[in-house]
């Protein structure tokens, strides 16, 4: 089964952006990783708030089993989709690489979908 990992969320402001999803919406404060503020939402979904222009750009990150992901690694390779190890290698075709996510640091490979947006999918089996 699929679940969603983590989304980045390009904000004019971080202030008020983490006052909002921490202080209004009640999610907690995790710290800083690279540019992004990391608002956690449970054990298995993360917001990281991105400035704009941020590298990186908005994407949604999908958490596979190990069979799924290997599956789906396969049909992109079959269907000729571009791949990359990295957000800002969609591509290079390599990978998978290793990001961290909302568990962690897990193989991830990024892909963009049919309407050009930033797809990311990782497996932490």
């Amino acid at each position: 089964m699929a679940t969603i990992d983590h989304l980045i969320l390009n904000v004019n402001d971080i202030i008020s952006s983490v006052n909002f999803y921490v202080d209004i919406l009640g999610f907690k404060l995790e710290g800083e990783d690279g540019p992004f503020t990391v608002i956690r939402l449970n054990e298995d979904f993360t917001l990281q708030l991105a400035p704009w222009g941020t590298g990186g750009n908005e994407h949604f990150a999908f958490a596979l089993s190990r069979q799924d992901f290997d599956d789906a690694f396969a049909r992109m390779k079959e269907k000729g989709i571009p791949y990359g190890d990295s957000f800002h290698t969609v591509g290079n075709n390599k990978g998978p690489g290793v990001e961290t996510g909302a568990r962690g640091p897990a193989p991830t490979l990024y892909m963009n979908d049919p309407n050009n947006h930033l797809i990311e999918i990782r497996t932490y089996d």
